[in-house]
């Protein structure tokens, strides 16, 4: 099948400017290999820009560009441009039909109800030449097919599409909450694209509920709702004064504890559906606290590049999911990663069970050989077809001498460093990481955001428990940081800056002013961006560091 796809890709496109110098108007699958030259965004983006700026699209695809699609820039700083045809939004609402599909295999009555669908939009933009360009996100939910879509009288979202398609993410974000309160005995699911906007939604809730509570105790929507279509739509839901449901909603907000929050308000509740793998892992256990652990999926790896595969077992563990890549959507390629630094790439069909691989994408709309800059390890296979799990980004590091600090292995150590806590009254809600070498000795330091797990209590920070947790992330990472951390090393000691409460939202905030969502927003685990650190700088309220070097034998 991938040899067909290949196949379709190079008899459309093989006369366009970018491969006509490399195949002469071929479209054999040898000569593929063999000229068309591995690349990365920098190498294609000047052929990007002639058509976002007006050049007829044969520039790189033979089919009409109708849009692109713009990645959020929270990994890379800066968002980037990638060519849209109709054809990825129908591989987008097929792959989520699929896994709707294994989703009611798993779990019984897993469409009967709502589904508290925590989805965002913003408007479009245009390019030089008139085209328009969104997120992935955005560009499904405004697309024909999402607004076209069947009516299903068993199973729908809890928002009406004018909550979904309001251009201020906050009043969107308030209206999912009030809907889903409202409508709190028919939600059977509760779902979003990344766990972080899942853990921002019961944030926001935890600081609007008593306004929630108000409107539906007298039946008037707040006037934080500026928005007419959303005022209109939600006013419908709210109906008139429900008394009861206003009382019950406050009696279990207004509790010590936000433990199970979301089954205690929505007890009908079977499975939590967001991605939970990569960056997205950290969020687990918060999500498991105020879930009382019910099922997390993470259905889908996709991107702004392609469409890449689905979750056939939807009920695995965070830890265990992988992705069963689907070879009918775009032609893959698997540069192995390996220490040796060998170039070996192989097909689809040829990749070994263990392999470290990062997936080069060969798609319909103006993409070749395009290094995707993630890192997936083999796991298994479905019915033949290669399972993958999410390792970490490639570009994702940090480095302060001549060690280097994985994306996976500082996720590892804030896994080890968060059980710190548990024993505490303490949660981590966000954090993020820096390099610094400001001064002669540099060293690593993480920003955390914590919370407390006692409702609306003042955070009380223990330097005891949070010097143990930089020595605990330190133990953490790999021998050659050991070996330079050392006494008289070239590495000093690690350091953890607590930041006042709301300071990431102020960070997220920065990136959605250059043009990201709500739905596609993901801190970035190492910050690069000068004006998010010194938002950092300027709400730290504790610094500790590690008080003893690592062992070599740790």
């Amino acid at each position: 099948m991938q040899d067909n796809v290949l196949k379709e890709i190079l008899t459309l496109n093989a006369n366009t400017e970018y491969l006509r110098r490399f195949l002469n108007e071929r479209s054999d699958k040898e000569l593929f290999k063999r000229k068309v030259p591995v690349v990365t965004y920098d190498d294609v983006k000047p052929y990007i820009e002639r058509v976002a700026n007006g050049e007829s699209c044969d520039v790189i695809s033979a089919k009409p560009i109708t849009g692109f699609l713009i990645s959020s820039g929270t990994s890379g700083e800066k968002g980037k441009l990638f060519p849209l045809d109709n054809k990825y939004i129908e591989n987008s609402m097929f792959f989520i039909q699929l896994c709707s599909v294994f989703r009611c295999k798993h779990i019984d009555g897993a469409i009967q109800g709502k589904e508290l669908s925590f989805q965002f939009t913003k408007p479009e933009s245009t390019t030089p030449s008139g085209l328009p360009y969104s997120s992935l996100t955005t560009t499904i939910l405004r697309s024909d097919n999402f607004k076209n879509r069947p009516a299903n009288d068993d199973f729908s979202m809890t928002s009406p599409d004018q909550v979904v398609l309001c251009p201020d993410n906050k009043q969107s974000m308030y209206c999912h909450l009030l809907c889903g309160l409202v409508q709190r005995d028919k939600v059977v699911s509760v779902t979003a694209t990344f766990a972080s906007v899942l853990v921002r939604a019961i944030i926001f809730l935890e600081n609007n509920w008593k306004e929630m509570c108000s409107n539906i105790r007298s039946g008037q929507l707040s006037n934080l709702i500026e928005d007419i279509e959303c005022r209109r739509s939600v006013s419908l839901i709210l109906g008139g004064p429900n008394l009861e449901l206003a009382d019950l909603i406050e009696q279990e907000c207004s509790k010590n504890s936000w433990k199970g929050i979301i089954t205690r308000i929505w007890p009908k509740t079977k499975y939590i559906g967001c991605t939970v793998t990569g960056q997205m892992a950290h969020y687990v256990p918060t999500l498991d606290f105020y879930s009382n652990k019910l099922p997390l999926i993470s259905p889908i790896y996709a991107s702004s590049e392609t469409m890449f595969g689905i979750n056939v077992n939807p009920l695995c563990k965070p830890l265990d999911v992988s992705y069963t890549f689907m070879p009918n959507v775009s032609y893959f390629e698997f540069l192995l990663v390996n220490e040796a630094n060998k170039v070996e790439i192989v097909d689809l069909v040829d990749v070994n069970l263990g392999c470290y691989y990062e997936p080069l994408v060969t798609n319909h709309t103006g993409l070749y050989r395009y290094k995707m800059g993630d890192i997936l390890q083999v796991t298994g296979f479905y019915n033949n077809t290669p399972q993958f799990r999410f390792v970490q980004r490639k570009s994702v590091a940090l480095s302060v001498h001549l060690e280097t600090t994985t994306e996976e292995q500082i996720l590892k150590a804030m896994t080890n460093a968060r059980n710190v806590l548990e024993s505490s009254n303490l949660m981590l809600f966000e954090f993020t990481c820096v390099a610094d070498t400001s001064s002669d000795l540099g060293h690593y330091v993480f920003y955390w955001e914590l919370k407390s797990k006692t409702n609306n209590a003042d955070l009380e920070l223990d330097n005891e428990l949070l010097v143990e947790c930089c020595s605990v992330l330190e133990n953490s990472l790999d021998p050659v940081y050991w070996k330079y951390r050392s006494e008289n090393g070239p590495i000093g000691a690690l350091e953890i800056r607590v930041v006042k409460e709301g300071t990431f939202d102020s960070i997220m905030d920065i990136y959605i002013s250059r043009g990201a969502t709500i739905t596609q927003y993901k801190t970035p685990i190492c910050m690069k961006s000068d004006e998010a650190l010194k938002v950092l700088e300027s709400s730290v309220l504790v610094r500790v560091c590690s008080d003893n070097s690592p062992s070599l034998n740790s």
